[in-house]
C-alpha cells in the first residue's frame, strides 16, 4: 500500500496521513522498496480452563448460589492445575443474574400517617420570562392510599406550610394520626443533647390547632375532623 501511494505521487507526509503512520515508517519502507509485513491474528492459545469450562457453566446454571471456592476445589479434583482467580473471572461472566428482591412496601392503617415534604423548583413566568424563579412544592401524603395533595407556594415560611396543612386537611376531609417531615427548616429547629430532632412549637402545636372548633368552623360538617383523636372517618375511608 505504502509502496502503490508513493508510485502515485505523494509525499511521506500525506502517505503517513492517510495510512495512520509515522513518517518515518513510511520513509523506511519507501526507501528500501518493500511492503511493511502484514501480520495475522494469532489463533487463540487454550487456556487451562478450557477444559472444564463447560463442567463449571453446567454447575453455576444448575446452582447459581454456589460459590467460587467450592467451584475451584471441584476442578482441582478433575485435574484443574489453573490459579483460583481464572476460575472466579470465568464464573463472573456465566453465572447467572440474580433477580432483584421485591421491595417491601411499608404499609401504615387507613388514616394513620401522612408525610409532608417541598420540591424545588426553578421556573420562568410568562409576564417576566428573563427572569428565572424559585417554587416550591408543598406535597402531603396518604400512608395508606398513597393519595396525595399538593400545591405550589413562592415560600417555605412558618405561615405557608401552616395554610397548606389547613387546606390539605380541609380537601382530604380529616386530619392523620400522625405526619412525618423530612428535616424540613420549617418543621426542624436542631438537634438536642441526645441528637433527637427539636421539632418547631409553632407548627407542631399552632394555637389553630388547639381550637378544633375555631380551625374547622369554615368547613362543611362532614369535612370536620376530631382535634383529640386527630383521626375522622371520611379520612379512614380514602
Amino acid at each position: 500500500m505504502i509502496l502503490d501511494l508513493h508510485r502515485q505521487g505523494l509525499s511521506v507526509s500525506a502517505i503517513a496521513r492517510q495510512l495512520g503512520l509515522d513518517r518515518k515508517t513510511v520513509r523506511k519502507y519507501t526507501a528500501r522498496g518493500l511492503e511493511p509485513p502484514a501480520y495475522m491474528p494469532r489463533p487463540p492459545r487454550q487456556r487451562r480452563l478450557d477444559p472444564f469450562a463447560r463442567y463449571l457453566h453446567e454447575r453455576v446454571a444448575a446452582y447459581p448460589a454456589l460459590t467460587g471456592s467450592r467451584l475451584w476445589r471441584e476442578v482441582k479434583e478433575l485435574g484443574y492445575v489453573g490459579g483460583y482467580t481464572a476460575v472466579t473471572d470465568y464464573l463472573r461472566a456465566v453465572r447467572p443474574s440474580q433477580p432483584s428482591p421485591f421491595e417491601v412496601r411499608f404499609e401504615t392503617p387507613p388514616g394513620q400517617q401522612a408525610q409532608v415534604d417541598f420540591a424545588r423548583f426553578t421556573v420562568t413566568f410568562a409576564d417576566e420570562p428573563s427572569a428565572i424563579r424559585i417554587v416550591w412544592l408543598f406535597s402531603l401524603v396518604l400512608g395508606h392510599s398513597r393519595r396525595i395533595w399538593a400545591r405550589f407556594a413562592m415560600h417555605q415560611d412558618l405561615q405557608t406550610v401552616l395554610r397548606c396543612h389547613m387546606a390539605a386537611f380541609a380537601a382530604l376531609g380529616g386530619v392523620p394520626g400522625e405526619i412525618l417531615y423530612d428535616r424540613m427548616k420549617t418543621a426542624v429547629t436542631g438537634e438536642d443533647e441526645d441528637g433527637h430532632l427539636i421539632y418547631n412549637r409553632a407548627l407542631v402545636s399552632p394555637p389553630a390547632w388547639d381550637d378544633p372548633e375555631e380551625m374547622t368552623a369554615s368547613l362543611p360538617l362532614h369535612e370536620r375532623w376530631a382535634g383529640q383523636r386527630g383521626l375522622v372517618h371520611e379520612l379512614s375511608q380514602i
